[in-house]
């Protein structure tokens, strides 16, 4: 019995260990570009930074296009750590989808119209702060923009779904069926240990 709970406490220690270690990751994923009529709309706009220990100062401009030839209009933008809606179009319709930790600096389109169809600019800048040198670095992505009557799924996107979702249940079963046949060997070897000891 003692052997038993020195290898939940050694698991726990050791789950506990691996958890603290791990770190959240930022993932630069592209917008989507498929609006569908009347719903809302993620303009997705990812800047990650590699260290997220340097503390920066980040300005975010988004701006709109009907189309290339058109000038930019200036829709939304963040600064000191406040997102402003900028008069225009949009105004009542938009609504910042960042994170707090601003790697994420996304807007959302609420109540998605024919009208909002167009390219949409995210301009990144982020001035970093250190003791003697302040670099900066800047980004800047386009989204193409369509908006359709009715949503539609993509066949390769669905057949991805599905086998997501199935092997995750097998990999769970499989992780399962490990755990139990190590426990067992566990077990039975601290079993042998302990006749032999007698």
């Amino acid at each position: 019995m003692v052997t038993q709970t020195r290898v939940h406490l050694q698991t726990l220690a050791l789950l506990i260990f691996v958890v603290h270690l791990s770190r959240p990751v930022c993932v630069d994923i592209p917008s989507e570009t498929n609006a569908v009529l009347g719903k809302s709309m993620k303009l997705t706009c990812i800047y990650c930074m590699t260290r997220d220990e340097i503390k920066s100062k980040t300005h975010v401009d988004w701006y709109y296009m009907p189309n290339k030839e058109k000038d930019k209009t200036p829709i939304y933008k963040y600064v000191v750590d406040s997102p402003v809606e900028l008069d225009g179009p949009f105004k009542g319709r938009l609504a910042w989808n960042g994170s707090p930790d601003l790697q994420d600096l996304s807007i959302r389109i609420i109540n998605v119209t024919y009208n909002d169809s167009g390219i949409y600019e995210c301009n990144v800048y982020r001035q970093f702060k250190f003791d003697s040198y302040k670099p900066s670095a800047s980004l800047t992505k386009e989204i193409k923009l369509k908006v359709k009557a009715k949503a539609t799924g993509e066949t390769a996107a669905l057949y991805s779904e599905i086998m997501m979702y199935v092997l995750l249940v097998c990999l769970t079963f499989w992780l399962l069926v490990e755990m139990v046949y190590c426990y067992r060997k566990i077990s039975k070897s601290d079993e042998q240990a302990q006749d032999t000891a007698y």
